[in-house]
């Protein structure tokens, strides 16, 4: 008998190589997928502008950015919300409201078509960036209670169909759709896999997300590139009783032996 169900990965056009160059842009979902690719010492940069959650902000750090110093091969856009707020005085939608007066901003909710277009946008800057993009779409599982969770349901539900609006249309980009949103609430599917706010996804669900995304998205070198870092990311890690002590010493210096062959078999290591 089962008694879960386990969410269905599309298998994604491309691999993600040992230590490539990612983006992550993002709600805070995007910075704790960030992080474990941290963890594994991907040279990765996350949120370079604060946490975004809707798809006009995400589309605002990707304007900001300097491609000139940066130009990764793969970027991952986290969704969150489809609420966005807009600065009376100038109309315009803010990402940080920078602590100033709630009075200050009118809240409003794009559409589907709108969120699509705001992504359409992010999309076609990329791949002005870098022709051979890969994109890699998620919604964040984390739940908005301030929303009420109806509202907040309704609010995912935009976000998936704007995603699903523009995936399916024609395109020379590489654009694919990772189910983080559906493995939390379809297959977790339960409170344990929430941090004690009941919002967040726990560190065990996160570690459960990557090590399926790891399954679906890492190509055959990249998985035994994680095989080889574990056990050097542990002893790097060890923190010793005794740091004067001989065996202690002679531990540190094979340790970093190992790291100097370890870069260069994997010179982009980010450590």
């Amino acid at each position: 008998m089962e008694f879960r169900t386990q969410v269905a990965i599309n298998e994604p056009p491309f691999h993600i190589e040992p230590c490539e160059e990612i983006l992550f842009v993002g709600s805070c979902f995007a910075d704790s997928i960030g992080q474990r690719f941290r963890d594994e010492a991907f040279p990765v940069t996350v949120n370079p502008y604060g946490v975004m959650y809707n798809p006009v902000s995400i589309l605002h750090t990707l304007q900001r950015i300097d491609w000139n110093e940066m130009s990764p091969r793969t970027v991952f856009l986290t969704l969150g919300t489809n609420h966005v707020y807009r600065l009376k005085e100038t109309g315009d939608i803010v990402d940080n409201c920078e602590k100033r007066p709630a009075a200050l901003f009118q809240e409003e909710q794009l559409s589907v078509d709108q969120c699509a277009d705001y992504l359409q946008q992010a999309v076609d800057l990329l791949s002005q960036v870098n022709p051979d993009i890969r994109i890699v779409l998620t919604v964040s599982p984390i739940r908005y209670r301030k929303y009420g969770y109806h509202e907040s349901q309704l609010s995912k539900a935009t976000l998936l169909l704007a995603i699903n609006q523009l995936i399916h249309q024609p395109s020379n980009i590489i654009l694919h759709y990772f189910p983080a949103y559906e493995i939390v609430l379809d297959e977790l599917r339960d409170y344990r896999f929430y941090a004690a706010d009941m919002l967040h996804p726990s560190v065990q669900a996160v570690e459960y997300i990557w090590e399926r995304l790891v399954d679906s998205y890492f190509s055959s070198a990249a998985k035994d590139y994680l095989a080889e870092w574990r056990p050097l990311k542990q002893a790097l890690a060890h923190k010793p009783f005794n740091a004067d002590s001989t065996e202690y010493r002679t531990f540190h210096e094979q340790t970093i032996s190992k790291l100097t062959e370890f870069r260069k078999k994997y010179p982009h290591l980010a450590l």
